[in-house]
């Protein structure tokens, strides 16, 4: 009995290893993505039923040999940009990065601009 035991444990030790693998490669593919139902979660966060489906798409695609940005590549083009937790720096999302810091600007000479006129 003690040889069945240590039997079994040899034989499926590499499938827990694969599947907890996959599963760490699919969490980390899930938390880059968000789900298109909540505002501002991950696939990983959202209880949704879209984002349960999306889940289970990630693991799909990672068990059929697909890599992280393959997977990632696939989702956004399936669901756009806004699929992405961090969108990517292009034509159209220039504002959503640089706004911020062009209003931080503006603020802090406006700022420095007005406390010059008061003190002179």
């Amino acid at each position: 009995m003690k040889y069945l035991i240590i039997a079994f444990f040899l034989f499926t030790a590499p499938a827990f290893a694969q599947d907890s693998d996959l599963e760490t490669r699919a969490k980390d593919v899930g938390h880059a993505l968000r789900c298109v139902v909540c505002q501002n979660q991950s696939i990983e966060e959202s209880d949704a039923l879209l984002a349960a489906d999306m889940r289970k798409l990630v693991r799909e695609r990672l068990s059929a040999g697909d890599s992280e940005a393959e997977v990632i590549d696939y989702m956004q083009e399936r669901y756009g940009d806004y699929v992405l937790l961090k969108p990517p720096v292009q034509g159209n999302t220039y504002a959503l990065w640089f706004l911020p810091f062009l209003v931080m600007v503006g603020g802090l000479i406006w700022f420095m601009v007005s406390g010059k006129r008061r003190a002179s």
